[in-house]
């Protein structure tokens, strides 16, 4: 084979992992897919999956630009019932050159006629008898390895053939449970972490499945390619990794746009009264939508539903400009958020099964600051929890990060100087709107915006002497990000508020909980790949429930 063909050999190579021993049948029914290249959209294919007593047929048809410039006409392969391969035809072009590629499987030998251009060739290699075919010119051929993988398990080893002469293994490192919910149904899927291997070369990959079957997505992050099930593409569809079964999906009316979430209730056997005590999440800095997902793990959505299963109404939503939420984020504010905070409230006040003076807000790292904010402006909010959340300003947090980053490096003293120097530097230039030529215009791009404005010029001394609602300040023992010292700093700032509201404080400290809220043993961020599907502190958990149930009752 000449080199074009070659390269893009190998990198679909690379895309499709293999398969288990599931005799699933998927329906004939044609599925549409969109082709991403480092996030960018690059081409669309349609694949049908065919089930006769003959056997199973995978057809379709692709079209894709730089880089990949693929064009495939017609792809077949043809399977036995119980999945053995029988055949594969692809007939396109790569780079405009035209390929053939015509495969013949007598049990264990693979026969391929292939033709690029003007040249043809023949090959013959013996392959597993059970082999998944995957032709390197339609990716949605995956529709095999997604029907077989949908029952495979950790550990489980598979072979794919890529006609003509390339084979590989196929790695299934995890296997977890998932839900993706589109603009028409919830989907529940099988979520695969796999590692695929051609010779020497490895490389990790993932698969989402359909618990049909059906594939859905494949994913190869190293090389920047990503084949996505259309309706699953849409900006419409959102995974749901928690899920309850009378959640319900709302749109709340807020500042010339609509913002989406989840409101999620207790079970309808816990549900003894009309009206109930409802709460607010409010996510953190991140672009996360209303789960929070951090390190694999769904902060906000695993909340939610302690605290539905607790008797409360749960509201979580993704922020302006993220998800499904209206609004943009170009000159997006701390006080922004904290209308949206208010817009949410206002939303559960005029529903008939919450309480309108029992609506708590509960914030997460800087989602407390904006939790804060919307107490300050709104004395319809009747508690407010504080979790992870900054006790000084967004400046001084900013320098302490930046400090502690720096300890942890090898670098010189005055190296440390420098750069702590440039950090104040840069934060001064933001707040004055006074650009020294000092600063590198790649920093100026991205630091200079209306969000990191305002939060630097948060002051939570300021915000919390506005507000007079309960407050709970509750801080994991072992955050690295977010110090346990800022929880001291927001309960005294609490504290010494005027009045009743002054000694309407609570701060607890939760021993062995880090930034995200679950269990740890260092705290540290470098620490949050190997938690796998941690649950969030079950202490975080009983220590908001009790002072909600103190400050709101749950009946």
């Amino acid at each position: 084979m000449r080199h074009s063909h070659c390269t893009v050999a190998l990198a679909l190579v690379l895309l499709f992992g293999a398969v288990g021993a599931s005799q699933t049948k998927p329906a004939a029914q044609p599925s549409e897919f969109t082709l991403f290249f480092r996030g960018l959209p690059v081409g669309t294919e349609e694949v049908t999956v065919a089930s006769s007593p003959e056997g199973i047929l995978i057809s379709g048809t692709a079209r894709s630009g730089a880089p990949l410039n693929i064009v495939t006409r017609v792809a077949e392969v043809r399977y036995t019932p119980d999945w053995r391969p029988l055949e594969c035809r692809v007939e396109g072009s790569v780079n405009s050159l035209q390929v053939v590629v015509s495969t013949k499987i007598t049990g264990t030998t693979a026969s391929t006629l292939y033709t690029e251009g003007t040249a043809q060739n023949e090959r013959t290699l013996q392959i597993p008898a059970d082999a998944v075919v995957m032709p390197n010119m339609l990716f949605t051929a995956a529709e095999a390895l997604s029907a077989r993988l949908v029952r495979a398990k950790p550990g489980d080893q598979l072979q794919v053939f890529v006609p003509p002469q390339s084979e590989m293994t196929v790695t299934v490192k995890s296997a977890t449970d998932d839900r993706v919910r589109t603009q028409d149904t919830l989907l529940t899927i099988r979520r695969f972490a796999l590692q695929l291997s051609t010779g020497k070369q490895t490389t990790d990959a993932e698969l989402w499945a359909h618990t049909s079957g059906r594939l859905l997505r494949f994913a190869l992050p190293a090389q920047g390619l990503d084949v996505v099930r259309r309706d699953v593409a849409s900006v419409t569809s959102r995974r749901e990794p928690v899920a309850r079964p009378n959640d319900e999906v709302v749109h709340i009316p807020g500042n010339g746009f609509n913002l989406a979430g989840t409101l999620s209730k207790p079970a309808p056997s816990q549900a003894l009264s009309s009206r109930l005590p409802a709460v607010v999440l409010v996510t953190g800095s991140s672009p996360n939508d209303r789960e929070e997902t951090v390190a694999g793990i769904p902060i906000m959505g695993q909340l939610s539903s302690a605290l539905a299963d607790a008797g409360y109404i749960v509201v979580r939503y993704d922020k302006r400009g993220i998800g499904q939420s209206g609004g943009r984020q170009e000159s997006v504010t701390v006080e922004d958020y904290a209308e949206d905070v208010v817009a949410v409230v206002k939303f559960l006040e005029r529903r008939k099964d919450v309480a309108p003076k029992r609506i708590a807000v509960v914030g997460y790292g800087e989602g407390g600051s904006v939790a804060l904010a919307a107490a300050a402006r709104e004395g319809r909010i009747a508690a407010v929890a504080l979790a992870a959340t900054p006790g000084v300003g967004g400046a001084e947090m900013v320098l302490d990060q930046q400090r502690r980053l720096l300890d942890k490096m090898n670098v010189s003293e005055n190296e440390r100087q420098t750069k702590l120097q440039l950090q104040q530097a840069i934060q001064q230039a933001v707040i004055s709107g006074i650009w020294p030529d000092s600063i590198p215009q790649e920093m100026r791009r991205q630091a200079d915006t209306t969000w990191y404005r305002s939060y630097l010029l948060f002051d939570p001394e300021k915000t919390v002497k506005k507000t007079k609602a309960p407050i709970l300040v509750v801080h994991g023992q072992l955050d690295q990000e977010v110090l346990p010292a800022n929880a001291d700093r927001l309960g005294a700032l609490a504290a010494a508020r005027k009045g009743k509201a002054g000694s309407n404080v609570k701060v607890v400290r939760v021993p062995g909980m880090n930034h995200l809220l679950v269990p740890s043993k260092t705290g540290e961020a470098d620490e949050y790949a190997s938690l796998g599907d941690a649950k969030i502190s079950a202490d975080l958990v009983a220590a908001i429930t009790s002072w909600l149930g103190e400050t709101l009752g749950t009946r």
